[in-house]
């Protein structure tokens, strides 16, 4: 069978490197409708689909990919809902290169790119966060019962949204003053920007997720008793020494470390 497509992936744009230079906006800008349908139909649809098993949560790559091509970005919004809660993060910081597009059968024919999996992901979310909202598919009426998540990182946000679907009513305690974990914290604005995390919480919320914040240890351990089941999603930070004389000093630490951090008896101090 001849091959009709592109050797190379779409060409997708980002800012100058003059101008991105003088700012902290994110770098990539992502593909149009039609540069997603072109890179889509550079896939072969196979039947073995090997890049959904490099694909932690086993997205049905193929299934989004088609409709893209097909000019179905509707459809390729509701595939991709079954699947996962985060695809506007997903597709711009999971690592596709050494899970899902390393399995790609186009990027193993000689002198070929992989399908530009992860762009085209990010394409749909963002597609979806642009159009008029539309009702939230909120749980069934009637609720399977409570559950509290310890932790709105990206596993907490996981597990929330995936319950909230399957119609528990859930509520996120966070220790933090906003949700997101490492997403909010730990990724720079160029890569990651915190609007689109907020987007993807604000989807969630829409499912019924609830979130308190400012929940220390002990205070979530005491107001999460009346929940039926308690999933604990928590990523310990350890700080990172620093290499400057005088870094043990405690005003030195008060100067790095000026985070909120709930306490006991002060829930809102400053370190």
């Amino acid at each position: 069978m001849a091959v009709t497509f592109s050797k190379w992936k779409t060409p997708i744009k980002e800012q100058d490197p003059e101008v991105r230079r003088s700012n902290f906006k994110e770098v990539c800008l992502g593909y149009s409708i039609e540069e997603g349908m072109k890179e889509a139909a550079r896939c072969l649809q196979c039947k073995t689909k090997p890049c959904i098993a490099g694909c932690p949560v086993a997205i049905d790559i193929p299934g989004f990919i088609k409709c893209i091509r097909d000019g179905d970005m509707a459809g390729a919004a509701e595939v991709m809902n079954k699947y996962t809660n985060l695809p506007a993060v997903c597709g711009r910081v999971c690592p596709q290169e050494t899970q899902c597009e390393e399995l790609c059968t186009v990027g193993k024919m000689p002198g070929f790119e992989p399908v530009a999996i992860g762009k085209l992901e990010r394409l749909v979310a963002d597609w979806k966060y642009t159009q008029e909202k539309a009702a939230a598919d909120k749980a069934q009426a009637a609720s399977k019962g409570k559950v509290a998540v310890v932790g709105s990182g990206p596993s907490g946000l996981t597990v929330a949204g995936d319950l909230a679907k399957k119609g528990y009513e859930v509520t996120i305690f966070e220790a933090l003053h906003a949700a997101g974990g490492v997403l909010i914290y730990g990724i720079p604005e160029f890569r990651l920007p915190k609007n689109i995390v907020k987007m993807e919480i604000d989807a969630m919320q829409d499912l019924g997720v609830k979130i308190r914040y400012r929940y220390g240890y002990w205070q979530e351990h005491n107001d999460a008793g009346d929940h039926g089941r308690v999933r604990c999603m928590l990523h310990r930070c350890r700080r990172r020494g620093s290499p400057f004389p005088g870094r043990t000093r405690h005003y030195a630490e008060r100067c790095l470390f000026r985070k909120r951090i709930p306490h006991k008896d002060q829930p809102h101090a400053r370190i």
